[in-house]
Order: C-alpha cells, then sequence, then structure tokens
C-alpha cells in the first residue's frame, strides 16, 4: 500500500494545472496526483534540471522562474485553469515574512491578469482565539499569505494543515528521530500542546480535489485527521507502532523554542533553521474548527487516516526505501544555486581544484555502483572523523551538517539532497557532481567520473572545485588544503578499492 492520495478524482473536467514547489515535499507528491486524476500538469521552478529525473518528469511541463518575478509567474501562468501555491520561504533569514508577501501578491497579481479561475494553498492551521501578533512568524507568515489570496480577486482555496505525516516529512522526521535516538527525553513544555496531524495521503487528496471546487468557494478550510493528540502522545504512539521500548519523557520548562529547536537540530537531522518555525508552530493549541472541505471532498472510507495508520505507512514506505520525496528535497534556503561553472575563469576569478585520477580494475558499471551508492549510510569511503566533524561543524554555525543522508539507499536523481551536498548533475555509469550546501565563504562541487582510457580500461577520476567569496574564502582553500591528501586522495583509492572489491566478489572495503 503506497502513501498515494486514497481515492482519485476522475469523474473531474480535466484541468490544466500549475504547480509550484514541485520539486518540494508536498508539490512533489502532488505533481503525480494530479496526473493520475486527468489533469495537465505544468511546474513552476527556478532550475528545471532538478526535476528531470522524477518518474514523471517526461509527463509535464517545466518552466523557468521564481514566484518573486512577477514576468516569469505571469508566463507560466497563460492557460492555467488551476494555480497550486506550495511556495514557502521557511528558514530563509530575517525578511522570510516580506519574502512570502510580495511573491503571494504577484502570484495573485498575475493569476488574475491571466484569467485563473483557482488559487489552491497548502497553508499552516493557526489557533483559535490567538490574535496574529501572538504566531510565531512561521504560523503568522503562512496565514498572511492566505489572507493576500482570500482578498484577491481570484477565488482561492486556502488548506490549513498542522503536522503533516508522511515519510520524509520534517514533522515526521523529527518526531521519528527523536523518538527512536532518545528513551528517556528531557523535552520542553510544547509536548503537551495538543495539535491534530493529518496524513500526507489526506493532503494530496484535498489537493486535487480542490481544483474541482464550485466557482463560488472562496474560503479557507481546516484539514486535520481524527486525532488530536500532544506532541508527547505522538512520541508515544510513534514508540509504540515502531515496536520500540517506552519511552520516558521528562518536560522541562526551560526549553525555550530557539533552545529546543537547537536540541532538534542536535538529535534529528532538520536543521536548527528548519526545527525553529516547527517547534514555534507548537506553542499554541493547533486544532480544527471545522471539517467542511468533506462537503465538497468526500472522505472515503477509514479517510482520513488515523494518526497510528498514517505512522504505519510512513514507516513502511522508510523500509523499503520507497520515500518519493522529503522535506530536503527543495534546497536549502541560502545554499548556493549557481551551476558548475564551465569556463574555470568565470567572473574573472580564481576556481581552485584538486584532480584525483586511479586506474580500477572493474568495470564501468561496477565503479559507478559505488560512486551512486555514497553518503548516507554508506559513508564517504575517508577518514570518517573529518567528515564528521566537518558535519558538526556545519551544524554548529546553522548549516545542514551531514544528517539528511539519502532519499535513496542505491539510486540517486538530480535534485537529490545527499548529507551536505546537492545532486547538480547525473548522467548514469559516467557523472555525478555534486553542489555543496555547507555553510562556505564560496561555492563548492565535487564530481565523481567514470572514464576509461585509450585501451578500454576503466578509471575513475575524481575533482573537488572551490569558488572562494573574498579574502576569507581563500583563507579556507589553503587552510584546509593540507587535508585533502588524507580525505579526496583515501576517498579515490577507496572508491577504486571498492569497485575491484565488488567486481572481484571480494569483502567491501571499510569505508
Amino acid at each position: 500500500m503506497s502513501e498515494t492520495a486514497s481515492g482519485r478524482h476522475r469523474h473531474q473536467e480535466p484541468l490544466h494545472c500549475l504547480v509550484t514547489g514541485a520539486s518540494g515535499y508536498i508539490g512533489g507528491r502532488l505533481v503525480p496526483e494530479l496526473l493520475d486524476a486527468g489533469h495537465r500538469v505544468r511546474c513552476l521552478v527556478r532550475t528545471p534540471a532538478k526535476l528531470r529525473d522524477h518518474p514523471w518528469a517526461p509527463q509535464v511541463e517545466s518552466v523557468r522562474g521564481d514566484v518573486t518575478d512577477a514576468e516569469s509567474v505571469g508566463a507560466a501562468l497563460r492557460g492555467v485553469d488551476v494555480a497550486y501555491y506550495l511556495v514557502h520561504a521557511l528558514g530563509s533569514g530575517p525578511d522570510f515574512e516580506e519574502t512570502d508577501r510580495r511573491a503571494a501578491r504577484i502570484f495573485a497579481e498575475q493569476a488574475h491578469a491571466a484569467g485563473v479561475r483557482r488559487i489552491v494553498y497548502l497553508g499552516g492551521l493557526t489557533p483559535h482565539g490567538v490574535p496574529e501578533r501572538s504566531l510565531s512568524p512561521h504560523l503568522r507568515s503562512r496565514a498572511e499569505v492566505g489572507r493576500i489570496f482570500l482578498d484577491a480577486p481570484v477565488p482561492a482555496a486556502v488548506l490549513r494543515a498542522a503536522v503533516v505525516i508522511g515519510s520524509g516529512s520534517a514533522s515526521f522526521e523529527m518526531l521519528r528521530y527523536l523518538t527512536e535516538r532518545l528513551p528517556v527525553m528531557v523535552t520542553p513544555s510544547w509536548v503537551h500542546t495538543r495539535t491534530q496531524p493529518i496524513g500526507v495521503r489526506d493532503v494530496l487528496r484535498y489537493l486535487v480535489g480542490a481544483a474541482g471546487l464550485p466557482a463560488d468557494i472562496d474560503r479557507a478550510f481546516d484539514i486535520g485527521g481524527p486525532d488530536v493528540l500532544t506532541y508527547r502522545d505522538m512520541m508515544l504512539r510513534y514508540a509504540a507502532v515502531a515496536g520500540l521500548p517506552r519511552r520516558l519523557i521528562v518536560p522541562v520548562p526551560v526549553l525555550t523554542p530557539r533552545l529546543s529547536s537547537h536540541w532538534v537540530g542536535l538529535v534529528t537531522p532538520v536543521p536548527a533553521s528548519i526545527a525553529r518555525p516547527l517547534t514555534e508552530s507548537l506553542r499554541h493549541e493547533v486544532v480544527c474548527d471545522e471539517h467542511d472541505i468533506a462537503r465538497y471532498v468526500p472522505d472515503p472510507p477509514g479517510h482520513p487516516l488515523p494518526f497510528d495508520e498514517a505512522l504505519s505507512l510512513a514507516l513502511q514506505r522508510v523500509r523499503e526505501a520507497q520515500v518519493a520525496t522529503r522535506w530536503s528535497s527543495a534546497a536549502v534556503p541560502g545554499a548556493p544555486s549557481d551551476p558548475l561553472p564551465t569556463d574555470p575563469d568565470w567572473a574573472g576569478g580564481s576556481l581552485y581544484e584538486d584532480v584525483r585520477e586511479l586506474p580500477v580494475a572493474a568495470s564501468p558499471e561496477a565503479l559507478w555502483r559505488v560512486i551512486e551508492g555514497i553518503g548516507g549510510d554508506n559513508g564517504w569511503y575517508s577518514f570518517p572523523l573529518a567528515w564528521a566533524v566537518r558535519g558538526w561543524l556545519d551544524r554548529f554555525v546553522g548549516g545542514v551538517g551531514l544528517r539528511r543522508g539519502r532519499r535513496d539507499a542505491e539510486r540517486l536523481r538530480a535534485g537529490d539532497s545527499l548529507d551536505f551536498w546537492r545532486v547538480e548533475e547525473i548522467e548514469p555509469v559516467r557523472l555525478l557532481r555534486l553542489r555543496a550546501e555547507m555553510r562556505l565563504p564560496g561555492l563548492a562541487w565535487l564530481e565523481l567520473r567514470v572514464d576509461t582510457d585509450e585501451r578500454g580500461h576503466t578509471r575513475y577520476r575524481q575533482r573537488a572545485l572551490f569558488h572562494p567569496r573574498g579574502l576569507l574564502g581563500h583563507a579556507y582553500w589553503w587552510s584546509v588544503s593540507p587535508f585533502h591528501a588524507v580525505v579526496f586522495g583515501g576517498m579515490a583509492r577507496n572508491i577504486a578499492h571498492a569497485a575491484t572489491d565488488a567486481a572481484r566478489g571480494g569483502r567491501e572495503v571499510r569505508r
């Protein structure tokens, strides 16, 4: 049983839908659901190449653009019936509320100019009776974006959800790692706050159904599962569903959202910059006031899914390595997005290189299997302590660190997060290019390449590149260059040895 939305909508009139945020967690799952419902889909993305390796990519039209650029938004909305807005500037810096506000206004204005029939927005469930000024910046911004769409001329459906439970969601990963790693937990007081979680398949079902709402519907809908739980309840029930011993939870009131976000960042793969908005949102009770969406998108038997069933489905997908998208699918706010320059003298600056090349007594396919399996639980094939320390340092300064791991243990696709890298380019049995998303005074890439020489023998070529930003960037490169022989040299040798051992049926090299 998959985590896709249960119940189909083929009775709907086929529509032309625009999906923003298609490279993100919800957007990447919504696209195939819309296609399955018979709709045409266009995706607005800053980097269309990120969608290239998704199984549904050949069936959609991908256009380059940014929601803060009116011209590209207007072009993407031409001929569209329903526009899905799934973009948030979560954790992008102190001005993220202004960025969200400006982008929503641009989107609403351009949708009206293009004759779009409906906007569908997935926002956050807000606490009843709490003044907006008292909300966390994250919830306050989502509420404002929803209001902008409801005040605009185009009819809008604003779906408001609390905690989304699905394999790979930030909320699920936070819950999962906190519960699995800590049999005894010292927790903030927000573990006693009630919330109404919802399974991702129900979120997708409502999103798809919202495309067919009557034209006069212009309102917000609360969406949630059947269970109202505290975070403590959710952790205890996760332990039960996962077959773990009962957890001991000791709340400590002095742990503020800021402090607890760093605590979450230390224990889970979710960095503090993402954990903080999530934990701040748990300060207030967020429970649905109504379930009116069911009048227009009827719930099939057994839906919305109970919390325990949503957890079971998510865990099943994790254990089967069938996680379609993850919270880290979207680019890390503030991370470099420039593609690798083809000209080493681009912008008139320096481009430092560390190049390693070795013969490999194995087929190109055997070498490629080792390359494509790098990172995550498989490690980086050299000096594990050095990689771990670099990951800890990155998390200490607010970066993602090494804990994002991999979406799939064996296969990579363009746009995947891979520890503190992002897959920028992948050409099977030829090239894997990773772009760094750790905090650096410059831009960095790591290329792993399969070559053959003039006699047809396999060769492994590895290239680390760094484009420094200012004097600090140059100082950084020269300060770490003495370690390259150990880190990058060891990586090249061990990858070559691992491929050779695999080809000979020998034991795997220690990573």
